[in-house]
């Protein structure tokens, strides 16, 4: 069997694998596998073939860790306005509890809020900034 047959073949399978699983990485070795076989057509020695797959293959894998390392972290789901609509809105706090806690009338219903850690509690329009269970997280707008 050609050199290029056993490529194409390893690079199907990977490609198989990685969408029975959803592993990126193996989309990436996938690659690496292709360009072996493109250089196997180009008639390269068996050395150079395995070279060209680790190499690009590697290196696709190392690019790819490297771009997502660079991505802002994802907000949890209770801070995330894309993923709780609450996120943004104000409510009025009329006054505070001495424990930092306080009551306000929101969406037609009585919620527990507290301020976020470091600031003081003052009264007057707040924005949510977080939901944690049940309690609204504001600070002051």
């Amino acid at each position: 069997m050609a050199d290029a047959v056993i490529w194409w073949t390893l690079a199907g399978a990977a490609i198989v694998v990685e969408l029975l699983t959803g592993t990126f990485y193996l989309l990436m070795l996938a690659l690496g596998l292709a360009a072996a076989a493109l250089s196997a057509h180009a008639g390269a020695s068996s050395v150079v073939q395995m070279l060209v797959a680790a190499v690009v293959g590697g290196g696709a894998v190392n690019t790819w860790r490297l771009l997502r390392g660079r991505r802002a972290k994802p907000l949890a789901a209770g801070a995330n306005p894309d993923a709780n609509l609450d996120v943004g809105a104000t409510v009025r706090v009329e006054a505070w509890n001495p424990d930092g806690s306080a009551s306000v009338k929101y969406r037609g219903a009585q919620w527990s809020v507290m301020h976020r850690p470091g600031q003081v509690p003052t009264t007057g329009e707040h924005r949510v900034v977080e939901i944690i269970g049940s309690r609204l997280v504001v600070e002051k707008t």
